[in-house]
């Protein structure tokens, strides 16, 4: 693997660490077991794995974007979830009404490609990304340390009445609080560890720098290795939550009966299990409720809004200019192949994949050419052997489902955690909201945006409370049972509110500022104020016919002798050449 990905950039070791950690099985593996715990194991990690093997390969093979990664994401972990309820509240299976609003979904997304809707995503803004990033990381770190709304995190393993402790209630040496302790210590250790080996690179332990490298980009994959031995060799008579693997490559269900509604051993442990739920769901198992498929069409649109905003912001900050991207787009092109994706996987009872903004953008860092101080991207070397090489890897791993099932749950809690907070740093509106904490003294210290010199104090935190506003109503109305099914409108509303309601509020240069995501529209704007700023209006001497002799204004007009910039006086103001002498001064007036 590694000759053939030295073959493919030659002079780029991260993509073939790339492959073997930042996008490896482990991070499918966590989602898998997010996934069991909301969907109560009608989707697992063997499903997680085979969906996301197999979309991958077949992206990377014919996708219009060979760069982008396709997978699970916190958002439509979270609309799983809601699904999930809203088909127990129907009493429709989950499977069948799942699959129902896929195949709405895959035409949804047919007709906004045929329709050329993509074109609206260039109105969403770095005001709308960093909301809708913020989110991802705030369904990380709740559900790996306990979410008020699933049976999800650390926190329920100190709670006595946990499923997780049923399996041996009837053991006298089993002690919940041991668990719980050790659980909690084990994801806290995945994720600090992690970042211990993250940062090891800028350090000078170890004798090599390529040590250092190695450590720091397999950084998950060590930390998950490192516990799992630790709480299976150090502590094995502490029993952690197992994954529920099959030993087999099967669906992830076990029926109780030939219904399989019920799942074994959870619910029937008396009875010996059924069999396992068949890979292809029966679309017309709808237990009476002829009407699904109809009312499927409503969530579907819903979950069609957060998949085609996830996908098309992923595009959409992929080819930003300072990428170097020479790939021709493909919105629409792509939108009809993952809908059709989602479509297949929804028949198979796997998970939706739509493009994965971190793990794409991790990808496509991974295969740049940089300067020296890593900040400036030279070119990209777009290939598709990357993401088949590290899907094919992915494939792999489900003939060693022995050795998945001994990695504990709270371990990857702990990965959970690690993949939120990482995020958080490297979002502008995350940074804002620290500055309510920080002594004003001391913001140009801790940030180094251009915003926090040009714009006052007040106005940042005014803009900064409202996205609170929008991620508080979008949370809040995820969270709210009656109507979560609709938190994607308000990511969707973030685009009209920037583009009609913030012009209002603020001006045009602070939103320069503040929500530019092009580092060379900021730049013009600094040195324009910069111009600004050292022009100064003089008094000139009243001449008698009032005229300027000797030079002319050029790019401004001349109201009085009193309101204008001196030509002689500052032949050189903002950089600008003089040319021919004093005949000719090419300046700004303020």
């Amino acid at each position: 693997m590694r000759i053939a990905c030295c073959l493919v950039f030659p002079n780029s070791l991260s993509s073939l660490t790339f492959i073997t950690d930042k996008h490896s099985a482990q991070i499918q593996i966590t989602f898998g077991a997010m996934y069991s715990k909301v969907t109560y194991n009608y989707i697992g990690t063997v499903e997680m794995l085979l969906g996301t093997a197999w979309c991958g390969v077949f992206f990377a093979l014919i996708g219009g974007q060979p760069v982008l990664i396709n997978g699970g994401t916190g958002p439509v972990l979270a609309f799983s979830g809601v699904l999930f309820k809203l088909s127990e509240t129907m009493g429709v299976p989950f499977l069948v009404f799942n699959a129902w609003c896929g195949l709405w979904l895959c035409f949804y997304m047919f007709l906004a490609a045929f329709m050329d809707l993509n074109g609206i995503i260039r109105y969403a803004t770095r005001f709308t990304d960093e909301i809708f990033a913020f989110l991802i990381a705030v369904i990380f770190i709740i559900d790996a340390l306990g979410s008020p709304f699933h049976s999800v995190g650390v926190y329920y393993y100190f709670v006595p009445s946990d499923d997780s402790h049923s399996k041996y209630e009837d053991d006298p040496n089993y002690h919940y609080l041991e668990t719980a302790l050790l659980s909690l210590v084990v994801c806290l250790g995945t994720t600090l560890f992690a970042y211990v080996l993250r940062g090891i690179k800028y350090t000078s332990y170890f004798w090599v720098s390529w040590m250092r490298n190695m450590c720091s980009d397999f950084a998950i994959t060590i930390s998950i290795l490192t516990f799992t031995v630790i709480t299976h060799v150090i502590f094995p008579s502490i029993h952690l939550e197992e994954l529920k693997v099959p030993s087999t490559l099967s669906p992830t269900f076990v029926c109780c009966d030939s219904t399989c509604v019920s799942y074994f051993p959870d619910d029937c442990p008396e009875v010996e299990p059924y069999g396992r739920r068949p890979w292809f769901v029966d679309l017309l198992d709808l237990n009476g409720k002829s009407y699904a498929p109809f009312v499927a069409a409503g969530p579907a649109a819903l979950a069609f809004i957060l998949v085609f905003l996830d996908n098309g912001i992923t595009i959409h900050l992929m080819n930003h200019p300072c990428h170097k991207m020479t790939h021709e787009t493909a919105y629409n092109y792509d939108t009809v192949v993952i809908g059709a994706m989602i479509a297949i996987n929804s028949l198979l009872g796997l998970p939706w994949l739509v493009a994965a903004t971190v793990r794409s953008l991790n990808h496509l860092h991974a295969l740049a050419e940089k300067s020296a101080d890593g900040r400036t991207i030279y070119s990209i070397l777009e290939t598709r052997l990357t993401g088949l090489f590290s899907h094919l890897l992915i494939l792999g791993s489900l003939f060693a489902l022995d050795l998945i099932r001994l990695i504990p749950v709270p371990v990857l809690y702990g990965v959970f955690l690690y993949m939120g907070l990482t995020t958080l740093p490297t979002n502008q509106f995350w940074n804002r909201i620290l500055l309510f904490f920080m002594q004003p003294s001391k913001y140009v210290d801790a940030n180094t945006e251009a915003f926090i010199e040009n714009v006052k104090i007040w106005r940042i935190h005014l803009y900064t409370c409202v996205q609170i506003v929008l991620f508080g109503m979008l949370y809040e109305i995820k969270s709210f049972k009656p109507i979560a099914i609709a938190f994607p409108l308000v990511i969707a509303a973030c685009i009209p509110i920037r583009l009609y309601l913030l012009p209002k509020w603020f001006t045009e240069d602070e939103l320069i500022l503040l929500d530019s995501g092009d580092d060379e529209i900021i730049d013009e704007w600094l040195e324009e104020h910069e111009c600004r700023r050292r022009i100064k209006y003089v008094e000139l001497r009243p001449h008698p016919d009032d005229e300027i002799h000797h030079g002319s204004l050029i790019g401004g007009s001349v109201r009085d002798s009193r309101s204008i910039v001196s030509a002689l006086d500052h032949p050189s103001i903002c950089g600008d050449s003089v040319i021919g002498g004093d005949e000719h001064h090419s300046l700004r007036t303020v």
